[in-house]
């Protein structure tokens, strides 16, 4: 098999040759020519990572060597040396050049000196290495940053600073991005002995462990290089961040330097926590980690289960693979992105090697034969799907199989070498790679640069989160059914086209299992039946619940097949309700002193009032009910009848609050959120569900308030005696209703007023428009409603003039006039 593998090595030949794509970055495949960056169509980001220097070429260099082709490797070698320039006015990504390039080179130097060593390439002179120095040199001004944080891009010969160099402007990198880079530097350093690399490398990584989240211990994606302040707060395993915690392990591993190991574990601790839900790895806030990110995840995670095997957590790594390799067979690639029910949410497919590259651990840690059958189906997917008579060509569409023009160096460099390795024997290696240690990119660096001497004496480590010792799977998984019984009930749920088992239920169990739309959280019976799915229930603060699953914590492995598929169908109802979600309410306060000016975004409730279907909403003075909670019945019910309730969110359902307020007389209800700080400016509204029962007794309307908006009504209320608000779906007049000869005049009134008989610019025109019907409501005549539609689209340049109740608007050569309001 791994000859089979190594056959298809001639795609490489490719491109260090003249006949398709040298000396050009890329190989296109469809077309069987190189790709050169200006004179193809732009890419956009993906295009930072050409430079002009042969990328695939460099990036592929110790590929040649581990499929012990070492006539092509010196070859390509002596090209690199001989063509390959770095000093290219071009604008590249620090973050690609550096695992792409410079690990490319320093992969490639590696492999030279150890062919130099076995008596083969004795011409060799380092000529390699002092080009890795000579582009690290290039890539410093990047970190010429107050947080040592680098510049996303770099011009390659003027850096960062001064027009010609087209970059240095940006604020924001990805975590990611800043670091991934000790590997690289590191080893740069240690081979040349100059720390100046590894110590911009360890500044930077310095900086991102210390603007964790310290409550959490995550970090966002997206951080600004200059402040150090979080840009986007969501964190998960994949895409901009997943090789900064590969990087933290890696570096203990290949650098000896324990604080990197304890910075993991940390991390690795809230993964496990927070966003690992077995078989998913989910997207949370770093700030409220219990709060889901989103509902999709991409397929840059599929490097965790192989990391989880390096870090000894065997058991969530064969679960996520196994979720990972379910969802390649049903699409026959991995989609760049797909949703928490295994279906398409981003089709396109670039051939990466993330899955493979886990695949090939899990071999190496379990030795259990069915990864070689994973492996056989990526290679075989990969000949029927994407070989192009040129190469393989990116898959555009997973769903439909057409190809994108377009393969990636990492394929070249990362896919072959996992897929090799996954069959090799010990005699098809040219070498022990237990010797080496991979990069993100798949380059081999040599443990022989592994050193105790950077860890600093005097400090104490907390060691009770460290593991020295790499796992023994015998010990592990004492019965060899174990890791099978873990992927059973993982692929029945994956594979919607598997028959349901038809065997007989455990004691308990023995009517059909309990649906996503019938459960009830407060029902024993219910929470019950989840315990014996391995689904447990969190109650969060918010007054919220989360359901989180454990395959392995089921009473049996059809039990565990049933809370899978339980929770993918409360994924799907949860994904529907927010897509059927209803229209936000408002709560607009009408009495003195703010006559309606005040309006509070609302969410609804699925019970009671349709205040979408009342012409005129409720409109009555606020009380708060006591108890505040509303959970109970009211002791202030004299109050509250007539009135609209105030209510605090928690301890009960949303339903039960209500009965206890229409009991009470109220005529509506309004419920402010208990989770301080909370807002509709940043959370999205959702609609208050009800109690698993019939809600039809329910008849009054209530609405929702997040805290911020919350605060408003109830300090409203502290300052004035008496609150009157409008409970409708959107703000209703603001102000007595008046004629419409009334109404017009007070609209040229404030027009004229504003304009000043000035000119003014198209915006602030419509902005007028606007601002004139909000004041007027909704008796101002359907026309002026047109004309304000009709003006807002005219060009940006043009100017407007208000004059004796027209617009005159002007172009570059004349005036034109046209009705404003027909008075």
């Amino acid at each position: 098999m791994p000859r089979s593998v190594s056959k298809h090595v001639g795609n490489i030949r490719c491109m260090k040759r003249n006949d398709h794509a040298y000396p050009a970055d890329e190989l296109m495949p469809l077309t069987c020519r190189g790709r050169v960056r200006g004179l193809e169509p732009s890419r956009g980001d993906i295009d930072d990572a050409l430079g002009k220097f042969s990328l695939t070429l460099i990036d592929t260099l110790d590929t040649l060597a581990l499929l012990n082709k070492t006539v092509e490797f010196e070859e390509a070698v002596r090209r690199v040396v001989a063509d390959v320039r770095l000093d290219n006015d071009i604008v590249v990504s620090v973050f690609e050049t550096n695992i792409r390039v410079l690990g490319g080179l320093l992969g490639g130097h590696s492999m030279a000196v150890m062919l130099k060593e076995s008596g083969r390439m004795v011409w060799y002179q380092d000529e390699l290495l002092h080009m890795a120095k000579d582009l690290g040199l290039r890539l410093l001004p990047a970190f010429n940053t107050s947080s040592g944080l680098p510049y996303p891009r770099v011009n390659l010969r003027y850096g960062v600073r001064g027009p010609e160099t087209r970059t240095g402007t940006e604020t924001d990198t990805c975590t990611a991005c800043a670091g991934t880079i000790i590997l690289e530097f590191a080893a740069l350093s240690r081979f040349t002995g100059d720390p100046t690399f590894e110590a911009h490398a360890r500044r930077a990584l310095d900086f991102l462990w210390e603007k964790r989240q310290r409550h959490s211990n995550l970090v966002g994606t997206t951080i600004n290089i200059h402040s150090g302040e979080w840009v986007r707060r969501d964190s998960g395993v994949g895409a901009g961040i997943d090789s900064y915690y590969e990087y933290l392990m890696k570096a203990y591993i290949l650098l000896g330097d324990d604080r990197f190991l304890q910075r993991f574990n940390t991390h690795y601790a809230s993964i496990m926590k927070y966003i690992s839900q077995p078989p998913l790895l989910l997207d949370v806030h770093i700030h409220k980690p219990l709060l889901p990110a989103r509902t999709w995840m991409d397929s840059l995670l599929a490097f965790f289960p192989g990391l989880q095997v390096l870090k000894g957590d065997i058991q969530p790594a064969i679960e996520t693979h196994e979720m990972l390799y379910q969802v390649t067979k049903k699409h026959n690639f991995l989609p760049e992105a797909f949703t928490t029910d295994f279906r398409v949410h981003w089709a396109q497919h670039p051939l990466r090697p993330e899955f493979a590259e886990s695949t090939y651990f899990l071999y190496k840690a379990t030795r259990d034969p069915y990864y070689l059958e994973v492996g056989r189906t990526i290679l075989e997917n990969l000949n029927r799907f994407a070989r192009v008579p040129c190469g393989f060509a990116a898959m555009k569409d997973v769903r439909t199989g057409s190809h994108e023009d377009r393969m990636d160096s990492f394929f070249l460099a990362e896919m072959f070498k996992y897929l090799f390795l996954l069959f090799a024997e010990e005699e098809d290696l040219l070498f022990n790679v237990e010797d080496y240690v991979f990069t993100t990119e798949a380059h081999l660096l040599p443990l022989s640069l592994s050193t105790a001497s950077n860890s600093q004496a005097g400090e104490e480590l907390d060691d009770s989160n460290f593991e020295w010792t790499c796992p023994n799977t015998r010990l592990l998984f004492p019965d060899p059914a174990f890791p099978r019984n873990l992927r059973e009930p993982i692929k029945s749920a994956v594979d919607n086209s598997c028959p349901r088992p038809t065997t007989h239920r455990e004691p308990g169990m023995g009517r059909p299992p309990l649906r996503a739309q019938d459960f009830m959280a407060n029902n024993p019976e219910h929470l019950e039946l989840l315990r014996r799915m391995g689904v447990s229930l969190i109650h969060l603060k918010d007054g919220r619940v989360q359901l989180v699953q454990h395959a392995t914590q089921a009473v049996s492995a059809v039990a565990a097949e049933d809370g899978m598929r339980f929770m993918q169908e409360m994924m799907e109802l949860s994904s529907q309700q927010q897509k059927e979600q209803l229209p936000p309410r408002a709560v607009q306060i009408v009495s003195h002193p703010f006559f309606g000016r005040v309006v509070l975004t609302a969410g609804p409730a699925q019970f009671g009032m349709d205040l979408s279907k009342s012409s005129s909403g409720v409109r009555g003075f606020v009380t708060v009910a006591e108890p505040y909670k509303g959970c109970s019945e009211l002791s202030n019910g004299e109050i509250v009848a007539g009135r609209i309730a105030l209510l605090q969110r928690g301890q009960c359902m949303f339903a039960e609050k209500a009965r206890h307020i229409q009991k009470a007389g109220a005529i509506g209800g309004i419920v402010i959120d208990d989770n301080e700080g909370s807002s509709s400016d940043t959370a999205p509204l959702f609609q208050m569900a009800g109690d698993g029962r019939n809600t039809d007794d329910v008849t009054l309307p209530l609405l929702f308030l997040f805290h911020k908006e919350g605060n408003i009504l109830l300090e409203a209320l502290k300052e004035n005696r008496e609150v009157e608000v409008l409970l409708s779906d959107k703000a209703r007049d603001r102000g007595e209703r008046l004629s419409k000869t009334v109404i017009m005049g007070r609209v040229l009134r404030k027009c004229t007023k504003i304009i000043h008989s000035n000119l003014i610019t198209i915006g602030t025109d419509v902005t007028i428009c606007f601002l004139s019907r909000s004041l007027i409501s909704r008796v101002i005549l359907p026309s002026f409603n047109r004309i304000c539609a009709r003006y807002s689209a005219l060009p940006q340049n043009n100017r407007v003039m208000k004059r004796e109740g027209r617009v005159w608007t002007k172009s570059k050569h004349k005036w034109s006039q046209k009705m404003y309001l027909n008075t």
